[in-house]
């Protein structure tokens, strides 16, 4: 295994971790999961570099790397959930577009097609992966430092950053989908 396929796989590891270390309560539990949710986070920066710059893209590659991805995202939001900084909506949105897009990779690549990422699926990567690491990074500061004031709006600022990640992965869903509609035959 090389060493890009291994950052996927630590993210996949570090998924559950960072989800138990949200909701299991000790002493500075949210800064534990800020910082290995940002570990996780740089795990996906550093897979797809390294890869693409040493010509080490594997099958294996490709279809764990971005179920990776909707591991993470899907464990961070459903904590946000659990306590109530993540509407629900927002996730399904976010998983909505995810399985469709999945979808539609599948029929593409069956066609012997490649549907290029494009701007909106790397605006929506970006918001999802620095507004979450803020919202956690917010809730470390308020509840483990006790820095930030109990009125201090983190229900709002957490909704209003979550809802624009939502909208942007639904525009970046709905690009995705008219890009692959000009290249897929959907006959077959």
């Amino acid at each position: 295994m090389n060493v890009p396929n291994i950052l996927t796989v630590a993210r996949i590891v570090l998924t559950p971790v960072v989800l138990a270390a949200y909701m299991i309560a000790f002493p500075g539990h949210y800064l534990v999961a800020t910082i290995l949710y940002f570990i996780a986070g740089m795990t996906d920066f550093f897979d797809g570099k390294i890869a693409r710059k040493n010509n080490l893209i594997t099958n294996f590659g490709k279809f764990a790397d971005p179920l990776a991805d909707k591991m993470l995202t899907t464990g961070v939001y459903l904590a946000l959930i659990s306590n109530g900084y993540c509407n629900i909506w927002i996730l399904f949105i976010i998983l909505f577009r995810e399985f469709g897009i999945s979808s539609i990779r599948l029929v593409a690549a069956a066609q012997g097609v490649v549907i290029p990422a494009n701007m909106w699926g790397k605006v929506k990567t970006f918001s999802m992966m620095i507004f979450t690491g803020f919202i956690y990074l917010l809730l470390s500061l308020q509840f483990d430092f006790g820095i930030l004031p109990e009125t201090f709006p983190l229900h709002t600022i957490s909704s209003v950053l979550l809802w624009i990640t939502a909208i942007v992965t639904a525009i970046s869903g709905v690009t995705y989908i008219i890009e692959g509609a000009k290249v897929i035959d959907f006959s077959k």
